[in-house]
């Protein structure tokens, strides 16, 4: 039983990561071809080709190993005299083709984003609407129909951004900046009532209520669009958190351990409804594809971002640099980059293995 469950979210993790990065490689594809440069080859997968077709001057395959895919351009990685090739057009447009990638995986959440808050009977937000009995933050200072603003120096704009800070926050120490008739009102480090988990972590407790207001169609693409941007922003406090030592390898998820989460999130919905768990599966997609998106961009070799570095530096110096060189960093990073991604996925199917 325990191996069927594995080789189950195996698949999901798959057929997931296949989706979101199929739309990643799809940015590419459009805009290499809105700037008319050659694509030899559109795959989805790495490695062996298992299947495949030819339409035009660009052959489409489906590859064995599901841990990425790529838009193979002429000139992309070598010397060429196509005048379509990817190294002969200039280099803001390049530069377009490169990050649209990334754009793309964060286009699909704003697009997820808007199916998953157009059900939704009300829109929370960050302004305060009451207090529960005793509560913390009404004594330290907090009033009715304040606005959160800032907590610990992170700023606030949905009650999305209101949970990450809480979440990561000191019960003992939380720096609260509200906003009062139009002022900004600081109101020092405060304690909070917090709740002390299994692990003996502590995190803070809701002992307040924010106001909500009703959907209109401006709202929800308003709304849609401030979650993204709020998702966006958790996944670079979350990189950052990594460069500190704030977390570790066990808090990293790669598609075994994403499949997991996604399975459970989606078994604890059901629990009230099956649009609540199809709420949480979508919630996860759009954790994963701004995720991809934003990470993609990083200025690290072998991903969208390194690539970017060199065409930037290209445009200031007005000089590329020699390809060969180019590709033997990206060669590198790439080896580095399949060595973590084996790691983390080790690390997953050994927690899912030991209950971990």
């Amino acid at each position: 039983m325990q191996i069927m469950m594995v080789i189950l979210l195996i698949l999901i993790g798959v057929l997931l990561f296949g989706f979101i990065i199929f739309f990643h490689e799809l940015g590419h594809f459009l805009l290499a071809k809105a700037s008319r440069i050659r694509v030899n080859e559109f795959a989805l997968g790495m490695g062996p080709r298992v299947f495949g077709f030819k339409k035009g001057e660009t052959q489409y395959t489906l590859r064995l190993l599901p841990i990425g895919g790529f838009c193979s351009m002429e000139g992309e990685d070598e010397e060429s005299d196509d005048e379509r090739a990817f190294g002969n057009k200039p280099v803001w447009r390049r530069i377009l083709v490169v990050i649209a990638g990334g754009v793309f995986n964060i286009i699909l959440g704003f697009i997820l984003m808007l199916f998953m808050q157009g059900g939704q009977e009300l829109f929370a937000t960050n302004q305060i609407s009451g207090f529960l009995p005793g509560s913390a933050l009404q004594a330290a200072g907090v009033q009715e129909g304040d606005y959160l603003t800032k907590i610990n120096g992170y700023s606030i704009y949905t009650d999305r951004d209101v949970g990450f800070a809480l979440s990561m926050a000191d019960p003992d120490a939380v720096q609260l900046v509200v906003k009062r008739d139009g002022k900004s009102i600081d109101l020092g480090k405060v304690k909070l009532s917090y709740e002390t988990r299994e692990d003996g972590t502590r995190v803070v407790q809701y002992d307040f209520r924010v106001v909500g207001v009703k959907p209109t169609p401006w709202r929800l693409i308003a709304r849609s669009a401030a979650d993204t941007f709020s998702m966006v922003r958790i996944v670079i406090e979350s990189l950052k958190g990594i460069l500190t030592g704030r977390f570790g390898l066990n808090d990293m998820a790669g598609p075994v351990g994403t499949a997991q989460v996604i399975t459970q999130a989606a078994g604890e919905g059901l629990k009230q409804s099956f649009s609540a768990a199809v709420s949480n599966i979508i919630m996860m997609m759009i954790m994963i594809t701004v995720n991809l998106g934003v990470v993609n961009l990083l200025p690290l070799p072998a991903l969208d971002g390194g690539r970017l570095l060199f065409l930037i530096w290209e445009g200031i110096t007005r000089k590329p640099v020699p390809q060969k060189y180019e590709g033997y960093i990206h060669a590198v990073g790439f080896v580095l980059l399949i060595g973590l991604m084996v790691v983390i996925t080790g690390n997953d199917i050994f927690r899912l293995i030991t209950g971990g």
